[in-house]
């Protein structure tokens, strides 16, 4: 069974985020609440956890993973950033974007787009994900919460536990954070390209 944990959503406690810190530390698979609804995550370079969340999620080896950062200052270690990206990313982040990258040698090749070497990034606008990334001092390899061919609402954590208890390690309830994905924009060229409409406004990018 997994450790459900409720955190307050407008002040998290840090005793709580400590624990599912250790938990991905220690390389579990966990879920926990984004502005564009429940995510899964795990340790970076993890493959072992990476695999089991691609059974969950019943995901091929294509499938692009994403860093969950805290704020921007992660971001060169993982992605090429230009000028024209960084105020691009600055002015748009934190929020319910993904933005493709080009990634740097730092980042696991089992994390990159296989043919193109990018990579997603993503800084979310929620206090419980930032803090729990501030606790680990370090991002998150995520996905969304989604099981292709299933029906099945996940607003709530409660929901998830009934499903999801047995095949990851922690869930954090953070409340009802929707269910609406991020918007995808690839930077990893000349000029934005959105891959996906969600939450994310595209309007700044056409």
């Amino acid at each position: 069974m997994s450790v459900f944990l409720t955190i307050h959503p407008l002040d998290p406690q840090a005793h709580l985020l400590r624990k599912a810190a250790a938990m991905v530390n220690q390389g579990g698979v966990i879920v926990y609440p984004t502005d564009s609804g429940y995510a899964l995550a795990c340790q970076i370079g993890n493959k072992q956890a990476l695999d089991r969340i691609r059974r969950i999620r019943n995901l091929d080896e294509k499938h692009h993973f994403t860093l969950v950062c805290r704020d921007l200052s992660e971001l060169s270690t993982y992605a090429i950033v230009t000028d024209r990206i960084y105020k691009i990313l600055k002015n748009y982040t934190p929020g319910p974007y993904t933005f493709i990258l080009k990634a740097t040698r730092e980042v696991p090749r089992r994390l990159q787009h296989p043919k193109r070497k990018t990579i997603g990034i993503r800084i979310p606008d929620h206090i419980i994900a930032l803090a729990l990334l501030e606790t680990l001092d370090a991002p998150l390899m995520s996905t969304t919460l989604t099981i292709p061919g299933e029906n099945i609402n996940f607003l709530e954590a409660q929901a998830i536990n009934d499903i999801l208890a047995n095949q990851v390690d922690l869930i954090i309830d953070g409340g009802n954070c929707g269910l609406e994905p991020t918007t995808v924009i690839d930077l990893s060229g000349e000029s934005p390209v959105i891959l996906r409409e969600g939450k994310g406004d595209i309007e700044p990018f056409l």
